[in-house]
């Protein structure tokens, strides 16, 4: 059984498997960017693209053959978090067990985090007015 590290972002197995399948079949793009954004049904949502350039405020993730970029701002959502692939039938895809939602909606795809302690919450009330 691994560690909890409260302070890291984790990939389980399946996941870094999934994630270097995925990165052969591009042909720029060397890493994986992962981060939360304000949207969805319980107020943030988590994504995932192909990178080819790291940002300075960037915090690199390496493991196997994967390089993951997480901005600042998205890594103290995810800290302590475990990304994971499930491939269950016909529900395939990335999960994020994530210590830090508070609340996550019906579907999955959304969840929500104490909105007195979210920088992108502070951030996006300072782009509202």
């Amino acid at each position: 059984m691994e560690k909890f590290k409260p302070e890291q972002l984790q990939f389980s197995d399946k996941a870094i498997s999934h994630f270097s399948r995925m990165l052969e079949k591009e042909i720029t793009k060397n890493s994986i960017r992962i981060g939360v954004r304000k949207a969805g049904c319980s107020g943030y949502e988590y994504f995932f693209g192909y990178e080819e350039y790291q940002n300075d405020d960037d915090t690199v993730i390496k493991q196997h053959d994967c390089t993951f970029l997480v901005d600042s701002k998205s890594f103290e959502f995810l800290k302590g978090s475990r990304v994971d692939y499930t491939d269950d039938g016909f529900n395939k895809g990335i999960q994020f067990h994530n210590p830090n939602a508070t609340a996550v909606c019906g579907c999955g795809e959304s969840f929500q985090i104490d909105s007195s302690e979210s920088d992108l919450s502070k951030k996006s009330k300072v782009k509202k007015k």
